[in-house]
């Protein structure tokens, strides 16, 4: 029989997928979840029962957590990227990452063809088509929802018809939950004007008062929390989570522009990665140049947003890395922030390569490295070419 890769989440769209591709289309059914730090070991194993009970040949999960920010995630942080300032691509990136693994899967198996469940609507559909064209270009791309265009009624409906038993009732917010981030939507994103309710958010906020944290930064990479070391920066950001998730910190509701040209939005949690995000720009504003800043500043807003668009395996992107991990060479040392119910306050950092460092003089007080005439002819010669346009303007229109 011919085999096919399906990416499988256990949800009702996978589900029917699953059974679809075998008793219409005849293909042997093997499923592929693909953890990206959203799932712990009990959901792994339900989501793998589930699989089985549909009668795939075989199911396979792949943890591809510490990959993911190896891969991506690193780079993200090293440009700060929130897109539209905002939104720290928790699910867009974490699909392109989903995405490698099932082309590679697919094509270490030999199967002739990939699955997903993605409807005609969303970004994902371009993501996954897209990475699995280029990096299998010979596989069958099969997507049944978007191509049969199905309510959810009517896959109820079928897996009821095959003996199995799936609740038509949808849930009233869907959740997408990985290592950099929470998506939730709901009836109030679906429109401009809207926030959602504290029982939408899937941590609910438990902390009070306020509390200190300092976090650590080895060549750009968070290596430490509250002077704990980690072995891996993904062990830090979960630990952080778990210290400001409870503060309903990093939520937020981004609006943006989807692949496929209409506008979106939808709801987030990320506390770690805002944290994260931020404080690393307070430590490279002390530690880089004001140039180093400025480039790395359009590099990863361009990095960002092609990656949001699916263009993970553009060339261009590996360049752009290159860049921005070679810019963080000085980028060490700690940032302390305290943490309030809803929000955060970046207190301040401290590292050998400061750079606003008292030896060359302190802004608006006292100049060590020049004097007043230093600055007096600096003066005269940094705006000496638009003093000369203003004195050329003024003798034409004498003329």
């Amino acid at each position: 029989m011919k085999k096919v890769v399906l990416a499988f989440s256990g949800g009702l769209d996978t589900s029917y997928c699953a059974i679809y591709l075998a008793k219409e289309l005849g293909y042997e059914v093997h499923t592929l979840t693909v953890n990206t730090g959203g799932f712990d070991k009990t959901e792994v194993q339900a989501i793998e029962k589930k699989a089985l009970a549909l009668g795939v040949k075989s199911h396979q999960t792949i943890d591809e957590t510490k990959n993911y920010y190896d891969t991506v995630i690193r780079y993200l942080i090293y440009g700060n990227v929130l897109k539209n300032a905002t939104y720290p691509l928790s699910v867009s990136a974490e699909r392109m990452s989903q995405a490698l693994a099932v082309a590679n899967y697919a094509n270490r198996i030999q199967a002739e063809a990939v699955a997903h469940g993605s409807t005609g609507a969303g970004n994902d559909q371009v993501r996954f088509d897209m990475v699995i064209q280029i990096l299998a270009p010979k596989l069958k791309i099969i997507t049944p929802i978007r191509d049969k265009r199905l309510s959810r009624e009517e896959e109820v409906a079928y897996l009821k018809n095959h003996g199995i038993e799936f609740s038509a009732e949808k849930a009233k917010y869907s959740i997408n939950k990985g290592i950099w981030g929470t998506s939730v939507g709901g009836k109030e994103t679906l429109n401009s004007l809207g926030m959602l309710p504290e029982e939408a958010w899937p941590t609910q906020v438990t902390k009070s008062g306020s509390e200190e944290v300092k976090l650590g930064f080895e060549k750009g990479e968070l290596t430490s929390v509250n002077g704990k070391k980690f072995s891996h920066p993904t062990e830090a950001i979960q630990h952080l989570q778990t210290i400001a998730a409870p503060y309903g910190i990093g939520r937020d509701i981004h609006v943006g522009d989807t692949i496929i040209g209409i506008k979106g939005r939808v709801g987030f949690e990320a506390a770690a990665p805002v944290l994260i995000i931020k404080a690393h720009h307070a430590l490279e504003k002390h530690v880089l140049t004001k140039w180093q800043l400025s480039w790395k500043d359009q590099l990863a807003q361009f990095y960002g947003n092609w990656l949001h668009e699916g263009q993970y395996l553009d060339p261009v992107m590996r360049n752009i890395e290159a860049f921005l991990g070679n810019s963080q060479q000085n980028v060490t040392g700690g940032v302390s922030i305290t943490l309030f119910p809803y929000r955060f306050q970046i207190n301040g950092i401290e590292s050998e390569y400061d750079l606003m460092s008292g030896k060359f003089g302190k802004y608006g007080e006292m100049n060590l490295g020049w004097t007043g005439d230093d600055v007096k002819g600096f003066t005269k010669i940094f705006g000496n070419q638009v003093a000369i346009y203003y004195q050329v303007a003024a003798e034409a229109k004498k003329q």
